[in-house]
């Protein structure tokens, strides 16, 4: 017998009121003061005491409200929680997307807490640790920011557009991911990396960007803020009609996605290490 799960406007209340949570405890640290506790794939690539408090802090509030749920977080993958029940909840969490801008006291880093059933996510949060912004969706029900529903941008002119991206933190990636930059920049209105994934995909929902690409991206970077971009009417989705994932994310408006989508076919974005 399947499990009914609770609507999506359910595990939005609760995504909200634990995200706020954690990020009033990752904005407290950080003003305490925070240092790296460890390293990930390269020596560049780091964890803080804070990215495990936090979401530790997250794991521990989902288990006294949703018991049965599944959750899969950045730092402690599925934490305690066994395999997802079909028609139950998978919680996907990053406690502190953008941990580099965190570490150096930089404004631009974010909790995202998504909420996912039967493989869709259904309701969102990204809310920016340093300014308290807070964008959030649901599936069917739109994006939104300080109440007011966003729409991304109607550019449909790839040259007048203004791209965001990220690069990974293996030399041999960044390397590659340097060339597509260097074959696209001249093809657009400029490029902006800012380091945080969730932050970059909510910036193109409100047309704060007008797209933004990137490979490498896990499911915690890509939950949430790719939920609030595509209920904002962004198309999100990876090269050659495969989904959003790891080869690579492509977050842009209908009319400018094909441009930006061939071009970076022709780069080989989703290729190299």
């Amino acid at each position: 017998m399947h499990r009914s799960a609770p609507s999506s406007r359910e595990l939005l209340a609760i995504a909200l009121d634990v995200a706020r949570a954690a990020a009033a405890t990752a904005y407290r640290m950080r003003v305490e003061g925070v240092s790296v506790a460890a390293t990930k794939s390269t020596a560049t690539d780091v964890v803080t005491a804070a990215d495990r408090a936090v979401e530790r802090q997250v794991l521990d509030a989902l288990r006294q409200l949703r018991p049965d749920d599944a959750v899969l977080g950045e730092e402690y993958g599925t934490g305690e929680t066994g395999p997802v029940a079909p028609g139950g909840v998978r919680w996907i969490i990053d406690p502190i997307d953008g941990t580099v801008n965190y570490l150096y006291g930089l404004p631009y880093s974010a909790v995202s807490l998504a909420a996912e059933v039967d493989g869709a996510v259904v309701a969102g949060v990204v809310r920016n640790v340093n300014t308290g912004e807070e964008w959030t969706a649901t599936a069917g029900g739109g994006a939104w920011r300080d109440g007011v529903r966003l729409r991304c941008s109607d550019e449909a002119d790839l040259g007048q557009a203004l791209v965001g991206t990220g690069f990974g933190y293996a030399a041999d990636r960044r390397a590659h991911q340097a060339t597509v930059v260097a074959g696209l920049i001249a093809h657009v209105r400029d490029i902006r990396r800012l380091g945080a994934a969730a932050l970059d995909l909510c910036l193109v929902a409100e047309g704060r960007l007008d797209a933004y690409f990137e490979k490498g991206l896990a499911a915690w970077d890509l939950a949430a803020g790719g939920l609030v971009a595509a209920e904002a009417g962004v198309r999100v989705a990876g090269l050659a009609g495969r989904p959003p994932g790891p080869d690579l994310v492509v977050a842009a408006p209908p009319a400018l996605f094909a441009p930006l989508h061939d071009r970076l076919a022709e780069l080989d974005a989703a290729g190299g290490p």
